[in-house]
């Protein structure tokens, strides 16, 4: 007998499921910072490269421009960032930390044990689920 799938059984649920607990950790660890998980993610990517594109940042977290922008102009009226048009080429926008943006980093020490923490899996374990997950995603881009 077939029909529709029971909910716990999907792989897709525990996914989704399981990215709205992260997302709701992540949200009580940053709000003393003031900044949500999605502008955490843009941080990391700018801590990283200093000096990046919209373009860049967007393949980098998987975004696209029309949901990238917003949270930018947010970042930016909240002093995180400045964004500016290429020199070389007025289509793209560069996105590059503040002072401000620049002094959070020295914050983050403590937010990746919190959340290491809180899943209560080994070093062992996290590194195999993270590159599982991993697979999972390149395959799936393969198909969409």
């Amino acid at each position: 007998m077939s029909g529709a799938p029971k909910l716990n059984d999907l792989l897709c649920f525990s996914l989704y499921s399981t990215s709205l607990a992260m997302n709701k950790l992540y949200r009580k660890l940053l709000k003393p910072l003031g900044i949500t998980y999605p502008q955490y993610l843009v941080l990391i990517v700018l801590w990283q490269h200093k000096s990046c594109s919209v373009s860049m940042i967007g393949e980098k977290l998987y975004l696209d421009s029309a949901t990238l922008t917003p949270l930018l102009k947010r970042m930016e009226a909240a002093g995180l960032v400045t964004r500016c048009r290429a020199e070389n080429d007025e289509r793209h926008v560069i996105i590059e930390l503040t002072e401000q943006g620049e002094a959070l980093e020295a914050q983050m020490d403590i937010i990746t044990p919190q959340a290491l923490s809180a899943s209560e899996l080994s070093i062992d374990e996290l590194t195999t689920t993270k590159a599982s997950i991993e697979v999972l995603r390149q395959n799936l881009l393969l198909h969409t």
